[in-house]
C-alpha cells in the first residue's frame, strides 16, 4: 500500500507538490482488455494515482488470463471491481463466478478489490481466511435513490467495518445539495476514528463531495478520463480535478467558495477564480453549487469554511433574506450577487452586477459624443429585458447614469413592479419588437433567453434591432448569442456577457481574498470564450 501513496506523493510532471494524500482513481471501462490497457496508459499520463478496472464492462472475459495481463501491464496500482446489475453494474451472470474472479484478482496481485456489502459474507466464507496481505479489501454500498440520515450512514459504516473491510466505501445520491453535508460529517468522524473511507454523493448536486475529499479526509475520489464517460453520475474528469480544482493543493484549511444557481454547470466562475487563486497561492477552491433552496443551503453550510459565494439565476433576490447585512446599493437594487461570510459567521451581501454591466456598456459606447453628465448613457433610452436580479441591477445602474429606462418582461406585472421602484416605463416582452419610439436606443438582455442549450432563442425580432445603437447580452455561454449576432448584422455595437462577467468578478475576487484583482489574468483566462 505504501507504494501507492509514495508514488502519488512524488512530484508529478507539470504538477506542484501535493498537500494531501487523497488519491485520484480513474475508472477504466472498455469492451476489451486491449482497450483497457490503452486507457490505463492514458490514466497514467493524465495524473491519476490508480485505476479501477471495471471487469463488468468487458464483452468477453477469461478471468485468469485477462486479470493477469491487466495487473502485469498496468502502469498504475489496480482496483478490481466486478459490479453486478443489482448494485448498478453490468454483470448479470453467476454470482459464484463473479466472486471467484475477485478472489483471483486478489491472488494475482491486485492492489485493491471492491466487494459489495451485500456479497461480503459469501465472499469471506469462500476465502477461508486466506486473504492476501498485499491486497486491500474495499467493501462498498451504493444507494441510487437518496442519501440516508447521518444516523443511518453511521450504522452503514459500522456494518461495513464489521465485515472485515480494510477500506469503507459508500456512495449515495443527492436529492438536494444539503445531503452532502451528512456525508462530510461521516467522513470526518471516520477519519478521527482511523477508518479509511471513500464517501461519494452521486449526481450534479453531489459534485462537491468528489472535489472536497482532501479537505475532509477521504481516501480517494474518482475522476474520469473523458467528459461524459462516467462509471457513476456526477464524476468530474481527472483533468478538471487536477487543473480546474487544484485538487493536489486542497487540505483541511482550504476555504470553500462557489457559484450558487440553478442551472449552474455552464458558469465559467470556477475556471476564473481557481486559476486566479492558484496564481497567488491563495488557499481556496471555487465550485459549481446547484442549489434548489438558498435559505436551506446557508442554514446547512454555516461554518466559516464556506467563506464566499457568487449568486446567479434564480437566487439573487431570495439571497437578500439570508444576509444579516446588505450593502446599501444591493438593498436599493433588491438583489445580491455576492455573499461573504464574516468572521462572526453571519452573511454580508452586495451587488457587483451593475458595476460590471454598466461599465462594459459605457466602454462599448465610448467614441460617442460625451454627454454633459460625463456618462455616454445620460439621456439615452435604455431598454432592459428581464425583471429578475440582474435586470434590477442594470436598470438601477442605468438610471444612476442618467438614462431613461424601460423594463420589458414576459410577465408585465413584474416589469411594472420594477419600473415603479426604479422610476421607469414598463412593457410586456411581446410588445418589445414593436417598441421603437426613437433610434439609437440601448438594449440589455438580462434573462437566460439564448443561453446554452437553447442557442436559437432570442428575446426580440431582428427587424427591431436596427433602432438600437448598442445591444448587450448578459448571457455568455455562448459568447455570441443569436441576439448579439443579429444586432451586429443590424449595425449595432455589441457588448458580450463575458465583459460583464469579468467586470463584476473584480470586486468579488477582492472581497473573497482581500487581494487586488488580477485584471489582466481575468481577461486572459476569458479571452478563449
Amino acid at each position: 500500500m505504501e507504494s501507492v501513496v509514495d508514488s502519488g506523493v512524488k512530484k508529478m510532471e507539470g504538477e506542484a507538490m501535493r498537500k494531501n494524500q487523497t488519491l485520484i482513481c480513474a475508472p477504466i471501462m472498455a469492451d476489451s482488455v486491449d482497450q483497457m490497457l490503452i486507457l490505463m496508459q492514458k490514466a497514467k499520463t493524465s495524473g491519476a494515482d490508480l485505476v479501477e478496472v471495471r471487469v463488468d464492462s468487458l464483452k468477453s472475459f477469461n478471468p485468469r488470463l485477462d486479470i493477469d495481463t491487466l495487473i502485469k501491464q498496468c502502469p498504475l496500482p489496480t482496483l478490481f471491481t466486478y459490479r453486478p446489475t443489482w448494485e448498478g453494474g453490468q454483470y448479470s451472470g453467476d454470482e459464484m463466478s463473479r466472486l471467484d474472479a475477485l478472489r483471483l484478482a486478489m491472488e494475482l496481485g491486485a492492489d485493491y478489490i471492491d466487494v459489495e456489502l451485500k456479497a461480503i459474507d459469501e465472499f469471506n466464507n469462500a476465502l477461508h481466511g486466506n486473504k492476501s496481505a498485499k491486497c486491500k479489501l474495499i467493501v462498498s454500498s451504493h444507494n441510487y435513490e437518496s442519501t440516508p440520515s447521518a444516523e443511518d450512514l453511521g450504522n452503514l459504516v459500522a456494518r461495513i467495518q464489521a465485515s472485515g473491510a480494510d477500506i469503507v466505501k459508500f456512495a449515495t445520491t443527492a436529492q438536494d445539495i444539503t445531503d452532502v453535508a451528512r456525508v462530510f460529517q461521516i467522513t470526518v468522524h471516520s477519519q478521527v476514528s482511523g477508518v479509511p473511507i471513500i464517501a461519494m454523493v452521486m449526481g450534479e448536486k453531489g459534485l462537491m463531495s468528489r472535489i472536497l475529499c482532501p479537505k475532509f479526509g477521504g481516501y480517494l475520489t474518482f475522476g474520469t478520463l473523458e467528459v461524459g464517460k462516467v462509471s457513476a453520475p456526477g464524476q468530474p474528469t481527472v483533468e478538471d480535478l487536477l487543473n480546474l480544482y487544484n485538487f493536489r493543493q486542497l487540505g483541511p484549511d482550504t476555504k470553500i467558495f462557489g457559484i450558487i444557481g440553478k442551472p449552474v454547470s455552464h458558469s465559467k466562475s470556477p475556471l476564473l477564480y481557481n486559476e486566479s487563486f492558484r496564481s497567488v497561492g491563495f488557499n481556496g477552491v471555487f465550485m459549481h453549487l446547484l442549489v434548489d433552496d438558498i435559505a436551506n443551503f446557508f442554514q446547512t453550510y454555516s461554518s466559516l469554511d464556506f467563506a464566499g459565494f457568487s449568486c446567479t439565476i434564480p437566487h439573487k433576490e431570495a439571497a437578500l433574506d439570508c444576509c444579516a447585512e446588505i450593502d446599501p446599493t444591493a438593498k436599493a437594487i433588491g438583489a445580491v450577487n455576492c455573499i461573504i461570510r464574516r468572521p462572526d459567521g453571519k452573511l454580508f451581501g452586495c451587488n457587483t452586477d451593475y458595476i460590471g454591466a454598466i461599465s462594459a456598456i459605457e466602454e462599448g459606447l465610448q467614441g460617442s459624443q460625451p454627454s454633459i453628465s460625463g456618462s455616454p448613457l445620460a439621456g439615452k433610452l435604455f431598454v432592459v429585458i428581464g425583471a429578475g436580479g440582474a435586470g434590477k441591477a442594470i436598470a438601477y445602474g442605468a438610471k444612476e447614469k442618467g438614462a431613461r429606462v424601460v423594463i420589458a418582461n414576459r410577465t408585465y406585472e413584474r416589469a411594472r413592479e420594477l419600473a415603479i421602484v426604479v422610476g421607469a416605463e414598463a412593457l410586456s416582452l411581446d410588445e418589445l419588437s414593436n417598441f421603437r419610439p426613437e433610434n439609437d436606443m440601448i438594449l440589455a438582455n438580462t434573462t437566460s433567453i439564448g443561453m446554452q442549450p437553447k442557442v436559437d432563442d432570442t428575446p426580440i425580432s431582428k427587424e427591431a434591432l436596427k433602432h438600437y445603437s448598442l445591444v448587450f447580452d448578459a448571457v455568455y455561454t455562448p459568447k455570441i448569442t443569436r441576439l448579439l449576432r443579429e444586432a451586429q448584422e443590424s449595425g449595432a455595437k455589441i457588448v458580450t456577457g463575458v465583459e460583464m462577467f469579468i467586470g463584476q468578478a473584480y470586486e468579488q475576487y477582492e472581497r473573497f481574498t482581500g487581494l487586488p484583482a488580477p485584471k489582466e489574468l481575468f481577461k486572459n483566462i476569458m479571452s478563449t470564450y
